[in-house]
């Protein structure tokens, strides 16, 4: 795999993560049919963590929810563990 597909995978999965976390906030307000955390989370885990994570301080969303606040964190970091390892040996 080529480092520049990564960092183009990265860019574009981190701004549709951003803008699905975005959407849910603006229907949260209007109380219309969220989006599932389980779909939040799949984002996230597909490498979106990082803009979700910038999402859901901008819009204060998510932020007292236990599996935003740590768990994106803690998926931000072992996606970094994983992209290094990966670059390293490879």
């Amino acid at each position: 795999m080529r480092p520049d597909f990564l960092i183009y995978y990265l860019l574009i999965i981190n701004i549709i993560a951003y803008i699905i976390m975005a959407a849910d906030k603006k229907r949260a307000v209007k109380g219309n049919r969220r989006i599932p955390e389980k779909t939040l989370m799949k984002w996230a885990l597909f490498g979106g963590a990082a803009g979700m994570l910038v999402s859901s301080r901008v819009f204060r969303h998510k932020t007292k929810k236990r599996l935003f606040s740590a768990g994106l964190p803690a998926i931000i970091f072992l996606q970094i563990a994983v992209i290094s390892a990966a670059l390293i040996y490879l």
